[in-house]
């Protein structure tokens, strides 16, 4: 993908792969990326809002993230209302599914009657509901919420919408980059020689997206 973006942009690319959310947002805040790909929709917001980026496209397939509240199918839980007081469970505190899910107790005015408990792999938060240790779990991926479904258990609630898995380009890079950048991802999905560099994303394509529409989201994030 580096040496293919290299000829495109007529210039050298390296690539780096950041693991850790608090590197990813620093890194960020001080242009230290031409262009990232970014999972976790807040921070590639706050880049957008604060730091003078620029989005090329987001990951076809997940522009409609919702973090879905699950219980066990016996719980007297009915609603966001019924987890007054009861602890419940969420991935790490810093991904974005537990940025959706604070937003989404806030408006719900359940910020200082829910307290999270925070896991660092996905799989432990069904986990933990299924063996009574938390009234209700939290996960933004549908086939978590599908398999809970299918076993009898149900989804009480969901938050808001949000697309993830940005594209976004600095205004630091050189002049033309982010048009290049953004027909060359979006064209992916229909480009045969190019097929191998898709199937390595592990993603369906990229598709165009409001950037306006996305920077909207950052107050309700909490990113504004």
């Amino acid at each position: 993908m580096a040496d293919e973006l290299g000829r495109i942009l007529k210039q050298p690319v390296r690539a780096v792969a950041i693991a850790s959310y608090e590197e990813l947002q620093a890194g960020l805040a001080n242009r230290q990326f031409a262009l990232a790909m970014v999972h976790p929709a807040h921070h590639a917001i706050r880049a957008l809002v604060h730091s003078g980026y620029r989005l090329a496209a987001v990951a076809k397939g997940f522009t409609d993230y919702k973090a879905g509240f699950f219980v066990l199918p016996n719980s007297q839980v009915k609603s966001l209302e019924d987890l007054r007081g009861k602890p419940i469970v969420a991935p790490d505190e810093d991904s974005i599914t537990s940025v959706m899910m604070r937003a989404t107790l806030r408006d719900a005015k359940l910020s200082s009657e829910v307290k999270p408990t925070y896991v660092r792999y996905q799989d432990a938060v069904p986990f933990s509901v299924e063996n009574g240790l938390m009234a209700a779990g939290v996960s933004a991926s549908n086939a978590v919420l599908k398999a809970w479904q299918a076993k009898g258990g149900r989804v009480v609630a969901s938050s808001r919408a949000i697309p993830i898995k940005q594209l976004i380009v600095s205004d630091k890079a050189p002049a033309g980059s982010l048009e290049r950048v953004a027909t060359f991802f979006q064209g992916l999905e229909h480009n045969t020689s190019a097929a191998a560099l898709l199937e390595a994303t592990r993603l369906p394509g990229f598709v165009a997206y409001d950037e306006a529409a996305l920077k909207a989201h950052a107050a309700w994030l909490g990113v504004a």
